[in-house]
């Protein structure tokens, strides 16, 4: 059902700005015999004009999204290299001490509770899929088999679970009701607990062109005005912000009870001041973005049929849940790119949802192809290096977003 209200203030005053038709669920890696059993649903975005969130139009159901998912942290080597640095981080940042509890709400298959571990915290991971939480109990961390929500929060606080922080990465983007996710958090923080949010940073996915982050799992995407007031909706407050390159751009939000004395940090309001400044509270902020994806990926198809026309070959780099949106929406199949590397085994051997294009065994890949399709271009600094050898020899990558480019070795541009 198409959504009528926004659902961070509950106002009707919803405005689509993005229609990237139907799609399949982008995690969803089937195999060539089993193309019968896939279902697309719609994927249009949309802005409420009273409070600035973005937010999907319609949101399948999260056990179709979620319950048996690809996605496997520990194959991701930035995103394992970003933990291990954010863990300390956060420990020295709000004052943890040995033996202090976290939670990691969808915590995968435990990357980030076990670099919290190995600083001594005791650790907690609540994710509702079954294949990453026996990934996770495997490696020895405990999984309470769930999705976050206010009921869940509150038989945590009944068991007599009292987290000095509560983690979310990734994740807090992947929800059909914001409200009733923070009413959990509110419900099993005490006094001195944080929340600590790492997303997707709306203000650097409208300036970079980052439409690909738009996909089913993401009921919405935020930015830092919005949020402030679904937190204190529930009691809550940001009271510091940081910001980091992974995904192309995310904040890390420190978010504690009203109550507690900790000041706001200026950052906040800086924070706050330069999402205004950038138009993120404008209509036409939205429409005009809407427009450069359409000419990008208009422009990335043509330069595809080019390339098949001079007898290229080219395989796309990576097979990440974002590089789906992309196929789809520029209708981009097996004609103009042969086949899709990966690392995950759960997509290998399978084919990418909606456009049917092989996924191969990285090192399987007996003769190189001219050209790869980086799909997986939020972490463009680590395939250069580590295909540093392909691109010396001769092939080149080729970049969708943020806009499209032909780059040849160390990331320089040729085209």
């Amino acid at each position: 059902m198409k959504r009528t209200k926004c659902m961070n203030c509950g106002e009707a005053r919803l405005h689509e700005f993005i229609d990237l038709g139907d799609q399949p669920n982008g995690n969803s890696f089937l195999y060539a015999n089993e193309l019968d059993q896939e279902v697309s649903f719609s994927l249009a975005m949309m802005v409420c004009d009273n409070c600035w969130q973005v937010q999907i139009s319609e949101f399948p159901s999260q056990e179709v999204l979620f319950n048996d998912h690809a996605y496997i942290t520990g194959r991701n080597a930035p995103v394992v290299a970003h933990f291990k640095k954010l863990a300390p981080h956060i420990i020295d940042k709000i004052g943890l001490k040995e033996n202090d509890l976290v939670i990691d709400v969808g915590c995968n298959d435990g990357t980030f509770l076990k670099a919290f571990a190995s600083q001594g915290m005791r650790v907690l991971g609540v994710d509702p899929s079954e294949r990453t939480g026996l990934l996770a109990r495997d490696q020895g961390v405990t999984v309470f088999r769930q999705f976050w929500c206010h009921e869940t929060g509150k038989s945590l606080k009944q068991l007599g679970v009292r987290p000095n922080a509560i983690t979310a990465t990734a994740v807090f983007y992947h929800v059909p009701d914001l409200h009733d996710f923070v009413a959990g958090l509110a419900e099993v923080m005490g006094p001195d607990t944080v929340f600590v949010v790492q997303g997707v940073n709306c203000l650097d996915l409208i300036e970079h062109n980052e439409f690909d982050h738009f996909y089913h799992e993401h009921s919405c995407i935020h930015a830092v005005g919005p949020l402030q007031r679904l937190f204190a909706a529930h009691g809550l407050a940001i009271r510091d912000v940081e910001f980091s390159p992974i995904h192309g751009g995310s904040f890390i939000l420190y978010v504690y009870r009203q109550e507690n004395p900790i000041p706001e940090s200026p950052a906040v309001a800086a924070a706050v001041a330069a999402e205004e400044a950038a138009g993120l509270f404008k209509l036409q902020t939205y429409e005009d973005f809407a427009a450069r994806v359409r000419h990008n990926m208009a422009e990335l198809r043509t330069l595809l049929e080019k390339l098949k026309a001079e007898g290229k070959t080219v395989y796309g780099l990576g097979a990440p849940v974002k590089g789906s949106t992309v196929l789809n929406y520029a209708d981009i199949g097996p004609d103009l790119v042969q086949a899709v590397t990966e690392v995950n085994e759960f997509k290998i051997g399978r084919v990418t949802p909606g456009t049917h294009i092989p996924v191969i065994d990285e090192n399987a890949v007996d003769k190189q192809p001219d050209y790869y399709l980086v799909l997986a271009w939020n972490f463009l600094d680590f395939l250069l290096k580590k295909n540093e050898d392909y691109l010396q020899a001769g092939g080149r990558f080729i970049t969708p977003v943020p806009e499209v480019q032909i780059l040849g070795p160390g990331g320089v541009r040729e085209a």
